[in-house]
């Protein structure tokens, strides 16, 4: 089953896709999330190009498991999704991806600039890829 992550963001959304085997999930691209709706053609059109069948869209949730604000964001972002794909969706919590992505960019000494253009989508590749891990699991 070939899949693509989401990780939204007011700026920028990241894309991340799953290889053939549905089993590692690579960084895509980074799309900008204004207008929204030009995000969403954006996404439909990867989603086709690559025969998507699932997109799993990350959902952020508090430390202690509640949702706040930006929860509200990404769920008002994958009703408008929902229009332009014929693809599942699902939420997958993300707490920390984003921190996690930019610690591993850190790590590999990237420069701020390098940073800044690939963290989005890095942090979508950490979320599908504990989709597509918590999935092999069952």
């Amino acid at each position: 089953m070939k899949l693509l992550g989401i990780d939204y963001g007011q700026r920028r959304i990241g894309v991340a896709a799953s290889d053939e085997t549905g089993t590692l999930a690579l960084p895509l691209e980074q799309v900008d999330a204004e207008p929204l709706a030009s995000a969403c053609e954006r996404i439909a059109a990867l989603a086709r190009e690559r025969g998507v069948e699932r997109i799993v869209v990350g959902l952020p949730r508090n430390m202690d498991g509640s949702y706040g604000p930006a929860a509200q964001s990404v769920r008002e972002f994958v009703a408008k999704l929902r229009k332009f794909v014929v693809a599942e969706i699902v939420e997958q919590d993300e707490r920390l991806s984003t921190a996690q992505a930019e610690r591993t960019m850190l790590e590999a000494d990237y420069s701020r600039k390098r940073r800044r253009a690939q963290r989005d989508a890095l942090a979508a590749q950490l979320i599908l890829q504990n989709y597509l891990d918590a999935m092999q699991a069952r």
